[in-house]
């Protein structure tokens, strides 16, 4: 599995002394790519490489230990008569099949990411994944990660990680359990919701109506299709049954759920 905030919680001080080096790095796209890499330590940021997505399946690169493993996915970059057509859309090109764009970070310190402005969660020898498929045209997602300054009080705490889930075949399909989630929850419990169900999250920044940085939703891939989504809270006054929170659901453990945070 993908690991995401596995780790114990951050201890500034120690982790310091082990790379003073490492201050920021910005990552900013597009759904079609078009990726810019800033900040003071872009120096520590090394391309991987791009491989698809089929049917929203993760890429499983390799991250050598003591790095952060960063995967960026978005749609290929377009031809030149995609391009000069200008439509603002957030439908899916069904035609195409979405890039996972892979770069690792040399640093063995903790790190914070935010995106869009709002921190997502702490990060240390681990791997983030950012989804800007559903991105309109002309807009921009950015994740930044930077090493902590000072010792912020209330910094959050990475998720403890979910023994149940080691051992787990990724092969195989597997059930999950629907967690609960209200719109405008905080990003680290939904986190551990879904790590309690052994998921594999990436991350997604939308206009929505939640409070900015707050979650909006959460998309759970099940078995089938790619567009074969279950969103929790459900979109809509409707709750169709099997589909609501509490319900099983079979997922593929190569799709990971998406987390969608308010802009």
């Amino acid at each position: 599995m993908l690991a995401t905030g596995c780790d114990s919680a951050p201890d500034t001080t120690a982790g310091a002394a082990e790379d003073t080096a490492f201050s920021t790095v910005r990552f900013e796209l597009g759904p079609r790519g078009g990726i810019q890499v800033s900040g003071a330590s872009r120096e520590a940021v090394a391309a991987v490489g791009a491989h698809p997505a089929p049917m929203g399946r993760a890429h499983a690169f390799d991250r050598p230990d003591g790095r952060l493993l960063v995967v960026l996915r978005h749609w290929p970059e377009p031809v030149a008569e995609r391009a000069s057509r200008g439509r603002v859309s957030r439908l899916p090109p069904f035609d195409e099949t979405a890039v996972e764009t892979a770069f690792l970070v040399d640093t063995a310190n903790w790190v914070r990411a935010d995106l869009d402005g709002h921190p997502l969660q702490w990060l240390r020898r681990d791997t983030i994944r950012i989804d800007t498929t559903n991105v309109a045209t002309g807009d921009t997602t950015r994740l930044t990660l930077s090493a902590p300054h000072g010792g912020r009080y209330g910094q959050p705490t990475p998720p403890a990680g979910n023994p149940s889930c080691e051992g787990l075949d990724d092969r195989a399909t597997r059930d999950a359990v629907l967690p609960e989630v209200e719109a405008g929850a905080p990003v680290a419990d939904v986190l551990a919701r879904l790590r309690k169900q052994c998921l594999d999250v990436q991350y997604a920044s939308l206009p929505g109506s939640a409070r900015p940085g707050t979650v909006e939703r959460v998309l759970v891939p099940s078995v089938g299709r790619r567009d074969a989504l279950v969103a929790v809270p459900p979109g809509g006054s409707i709750e169709l049954p099997g589909r609501t929170a509490g319900s099983t659901v079979l997922v593929n453990p190569h799709r990971p759920a998406t987390m969608v945070l308010a802009r």
